[in-house]
């Protein structure tokens, strides 16, 4: 691949991040039919189709394609599956426990058994959604390019990461955290809502650059989540309506961070709600971005923040350097990255077909990798040990002038029926919104909405509470 030399020609990066997906369960069969070559002559680590993984009985269950066709394919795997610290030992070493040794290479056999477990205790809690008929097997379901016609097009028509890891191997907030600020703080769960070190926000304020996070239909949860922009200006933020409106006027700043919508009926592509929903924000961000005159100045991310407990067959590597002096909860050391998860890369300055990886010998891609390209672009200094260390991806950009062309013309975004098997229920992420937007107001006024307290509440109380509540808001 020949060397990048368009990082100074852009002038807007757009960061989508999605929810709890996997690589091999989004692209792993992208260029399966090639033989792993991308069409530019790259390899590509994706699936051959025998993958598997053992069952608690029986024989082992193997990779399959989730087609268009496949019963409830937009649901899949059926179920939320474990995702939190605990989860992912079980499923990379068998173990809830993480390995004796930091450098230990976990061999990804633990799914199925990991998602039967998962199945066993949710089927008995209230509050817990299964589609009729998911099994364990289901984890091992991977999307065929034809079902996620937008993602995977847009995977070949510019640059896809094969290589690039959540930060940590846990869940949500803790890898938001690294995305947006280089370090949990030494927090492995969701339990923890709040991060008080500097933001990739605050950094570019303090160095005179403008940056927006947007809601989808709702204030940004980032809002809430990062102490140093809690008294931004109100013009930092808004919903997806005016991140389209800025597109299309050229106005976007140098950083924006996109959120989906958090309910169970919501675009964030979160196990097990609509994916194709999922779809058509990715086709609707790309569209926007692509449709105004700041496109050949533009570069979009489009990644995911963690695993979310499905498949993916390649080892998360060790040798990840630690952001700072926190101790981890769980005695996590921060030398291990989390599993990989789909990234893929649009830019008019970005050649077809790329597969796009880190140089060899050094650490891979992972969420601090937005932070160094930002950095690097504006020349800013790092947040942490961690983004000071990660590689950045100017080296994608390797066009002198911008393409014209569209690789999603004539794709047909995918549409499914039914309102799915969490159609109702309150979200996580609402919930811990909701609790955020809470906290402006005195003790006792104005709570959040409780579904320990009241059990009947759905999705819809908290998206009520956080519209009357928060400070963005639909006009």
């Amino acid at each position: 691949m020949p060397a990048g030399n368009g990082l100074p020609l852009v002038e807007h990066v757009v960061v989508l991040m999605l929810e709890n997906r996997s690589f091999d369960h989004m692209l792993g069969f992208l260029y399966t039919n090639s033989g792993n070559v991308s069409p530019a002559g790259q390899p590509y680590e994706g699936l051959n189709g025998t993958e598997s993984n053992p069952a608690a009985t029986g024989p082992a269950v193997s990779v399959f394609r989730i087609e268009p066709t496949t019963q409830n394919a937009y649901f899949m795997p059926g179920a939320d599956p474990g995702e939190g610290y605990m989860a992912t030992n079980s499923q990379l070493f068998g173990s809830i426990k993480g390995p004796a040794s930091p450098s230990a290479v976990p061999a990804n056999d633990g799914f199925v058994k990991d998602f039967a477990y998962t199945l066993g205790w949710q089927s008995k809690q209230s509050g817990w959604s299964i589609l009729p008929g998911t099994t364990a097997g289901d984890i091992m379901g991977c999307f065929a390019p034809d079902t996620l016609p937008v993602l995977s097009g847009l995977a070949r028509g510019y640059a896809v990461c094969d290589h690039w890891y959540s930060s940590v191997p846990t869940e949500t907030l803790p890898n938001r955290a690294f995305a947006c600020a280089g370090t949990s703080q030494g927090h492995m769960d969701d339990k923890t809502h709040t991060f008080t070190s500097p933001s990739i926000f605050g950094l570019l304020d303090a160095h005179g650059l403008g940056w927006a996070i947007y809601g989808y239909d709702a204030e940004p949860l980032t809002k809430s989540t990062f102490t140093d922009i809690a008294r931004a200006p109100a013009s930092h933020f808004g919903l997806f309506t005016d991140f389209t409106a800025a597109a299309a006027a050229g106005t976007l700043p140098p950083f924006t961070f996109l959120e989906p919508s958090w309910s169970s009926t919501g675009n964030s592509q979160h196990p097990n709600y609509n994916v194709a929903l999922g779809e058509q924000f990715i086709h609707d961000v790309y569209q926007a971005v692509r449709g105004g005159p700041g496109w050949p100045r533009t570069l979009l991310v489009i990644t995911y923040d963690e695993h979310g407990g499905c498949y993916d067959h390649v080892p998360p590597p060790s040798g990840a350097t630690p952001p700072d002096q926190d101790a981890g909860e769980f005695g996590f050391d921060f030398t291990r990255f989390g599993v990989r998860v789909p990234t893929v890369l649009v830019s008019p300055l970005i050649a077809a077909g790329t597969v796009f990886r880190a140089p060899a010998g050094g650490p891979p891609l992972d969420h601090t990798s937005i932070l160094k390209s930002v950095q690097q672009r504006w020349d800013l200094p790092p947040l942490t040990e961690r983004d000071a260390a990660a590689p950045g991806f100017a080296d994608v950009l390797t066009l002198a002038a911008p393409r014209t062309d569209d690789p999603l013309a004539g794709v047909t975004v995918p549409v499914t029926a039914g309102a799915g098997p969490a159609a109702g229920a309150p979200s996580h992420l609402q919930r811990i919104q909701a609790e955020l937007i809470s906290r402006k107001f005195p003790a006792g006024v104005d709570p959040a909405p409780d579904a320990a307290a009241a059990p009947h509440l759905i999705s819809a109380d908290y998206a009520s509470y956080i519209t009357a509540h928060a400070d963005v808001r639909p006009s």
